[in-house]
């Protein structure tokens, strides 16, 4: 499968909490006595024989949304990826269980090449009511997708993340298919369109070879009906044309405008990777498919996910007097919306403490996304050059960052304070840490941190040149950084913009990193961008600092700073930037 270069971009996967059980669904019951095998076994699944798929006459296309699933049935399906540093590749370890212990099991090297899941792992094959092949095609897997529970025994709520993190400078991932569970095979906003005409096809959908060695796949490929029908100007069935998802166009979303409102968020930059703004539209599903709003929408580093089984699911082999599930209405799509995280009961008294006690250590991602913004035609920029980018600054543990803003009535600005836990989880602690304050820009409207992070654009020999207008942030977990950390939250808490970060009149607001992930403000927003008018062209670096002030209390405040190297040409009204590759990383 083919991925846009914004794609790569603009997505980094954060899950909230685990969602309860799927619909209804049948099982077989195991024998009385009867004990399970120690080794995984992995299946590939169809939730129902034949699909629907919608085309549309003024844009032609489906998504080959099938309904297969993996599943794993004795252990579940892990994954360690990771990479030292930047300069190394990305490699994969498997992590084994078998009856209550683990083991690692190298995987080859190369197998994959970033964080996005196995490439290649699904095989497709449709032929036509004539048995003609019409289309041959591979796709990548995540084994993070969405996903549900195919056993009543199964445990209630999967321990893996729910994505798979597409931020470039991604230094660690787990992925994993809980056992009991089956994972959706379908790439959703990822995966390409295909055209094909209205009609009856068949669909033949298989592991590829080398995963089913590598992982004990079972060699069973899913025979699924494909009924394609055109959808005409007036919409009919299904949804309306204008609601198809453009993987390309809106996929990415979290600290930003949606779709469409880049041009007066950010110096009309592009409006592909929105974080922190408004909700992006879902991600294209059928109508019946379970693909509906989804979890993280608009404000994380999630692409709406692929449906979670929607529909009783049928194991292999069911036998007579099998026992039925019972998991009522609840979805595994990620639907919920995180609730916000709530701040101390009333601020802080006593004298201030420091104690000695895990803290966070903030660091700076290099920055991407970076691309020269088309001048406005009207207003205070107009005729000016933009250079704007994207900027993270994650959270290596081992410890969370809490601050909490207490407002004075009548007050504009929130007093910040910065709080510390024991092992326990006990407050042992806080200190006086700035403010917030009331951001009414649209992409923002809500409370930002000040003095979170600076952004600064660097001479050849590292001088200041120009220094960003934005040092204040709303701190949400938009990207899963390094889930391979000490303390690492595979389902961080706050990860929807529009509760994380309150309201105008809130009286009190709570902000939290977590241990492994990262805060996005994409290259979109009022304040992304550096005024490069009357630069000259040459080389460059732009640097994000971490805790410019050192305000907050780290582990380590040695590491707070990343600089990414570029090279600005042109001339005024057609400025042009080069990005180097940043060692392995070639994404601008």
């Amino acid at each position: 499968m083919t991925r846009s270069q914004q794609a790569r971009l603009g997505r980094s996967v954060i899950a909230g909490a685990a969602a309860v059980a799927v619909t209804a669904g049948i099982v077989a019951a195991a024998p009385d006595g009867e004990a399970a095998p120690a080794t995984p076994q992995f299946s590939l699944i169809a939730a129902a024989k034949s699909v629907t798929l919608d085309s549309y006459r003024e844009q032609p296309g489906v998504y080959l949304d099938l309904g297969t699933y993996l599943t794993a049935e004795n252990a579940p399906l892990e994954l360690k990826v990771t990479r030292k540093s930047y300069k190394d590749p990305v490699v994969a370890t498997q992590i084994v269980h078998e009856g209550g212990k683990t083991r690692a099991k190298a995987l080859p090297k190369g197998l994959v090449k970033d964080f996005q899941g196995l490439p290649g792992f699904i095989e497709i094959a449709v032929t036509d009511a004539a048995g003609k092949t019409v289309l041959k095609r591979t796709e990548d897997f995540c084994p993070n997708n969405a996903s549900g529970r195919v056993r009543p025994d199964a445990p209630a709520t999967s321990k893996y993340p729910e994505s798979c993190p597409t931020n470039p400078f991604t230094l660690g991932s787990v992925w994993g298919v809980e056992k009991g569970w089956a994972a959706n095979t379908y790439s959703g906003a990822y995966s390409e369109p295909v055209v094909l005409p209205a009609g009856q096809y068949t669909a033949k959908v298989s592991v590829a070879k080398r995963y089913r060695d590598l992982f004990g796949v079972a060699d069973k490929p899913q025979s699924v009906k494909v009924t394609v029908r055109e959808i005409g100007p007036e919409g009919g069935a299904g949804a309306a044309p204008g609601a198809r998802h453009d993987a390309k166009k809106a996929g990415h979303a979290g600290h930003g405008a949606a779709a469409g409102h880049g041009a007066a968020a950010g110096h009309g930059a592009a409006a592909g990777h929105a974080r922190h703004g408004a909700v992006a539209p879902a991600a294209p599903a059928a109508p019946t498919s379970g693909a509906g709003p989804s979890y993280n929408v608009g404000h994380g580093p999630l692409v709406p996910a692929p449906p979670a089984v929607p529909w009783a699911v049928k194991r292999q082999g069911l036998k007579a007097g099998a026992a039925r599930m019972g998991d009522g209405g609840g979805q595994t799509d990620g639907s919920r919306k995180a609730p916000a995280v709530k701040p101390a009961a009333k601020r802080p008294t006593g004298k201030a403490a420091v104690p000695n006690v895990p803290k966070p250590d903030l660091r700076s991602l290099p920055a991407y996304g970076i691309t020269i913004s088309e001048p406005a035609t009207e207003g205070p920029d107009k005729g000016k050059d933009f250079l704007a980018f994207s900027a993270n600054v994650w959270n290596a543990g081992p410890a969370q960052l809490v601050v909490d803003g207490f407002r004075s009535p009548g007050k504009e600005l929130m007093d910040a304070y910065q709080y510390f836990y024991d092992a326990k989880g006990k407050q042992v602690g806080y200190t006086p840490t700035g403010t917030m304050e009331w951001d009414p820009r649209p992409g923002h409207e809500h409370w930002h941190f000040t003095d979170f992070a600076s952004y600064r654009l660097l001479k050849a020999d590292q001088k200041e040149a120009v220094r960003s207008g934005k040092e204040a942030f709303c701190l949400a977990n938009t990207d899963a950084v390094d889930y391979t950390v000490k303390n690492a939250n595979w389902h961080p808490f706050n990860t929807d913009l529009s509760t994380a970060c309150g309201q105008q009149n809130s009286i009190s607001v709570r902000e939290v990193l977590d241990v492994g992930s990262g805060d996005t403000y994409t290259q979109d927003l009022p304040g992304q961008s550096f005024d490069i008018t009357s630069l000259p062209n040459g080389t460059y670096y732009i640097q994000v600092l971490a805790n410019p002030e050192k305000r907050l209390k780290e582990t380590d405040l040695t590491n707070n700073s990343a600089l990414r190297k570029i090279v600005l040409g042109g001339k005024k009204g057609a400025r042009t930037v080069t990005v180097p590759p940043h060692e392995l990383v070639n994404a601008n």
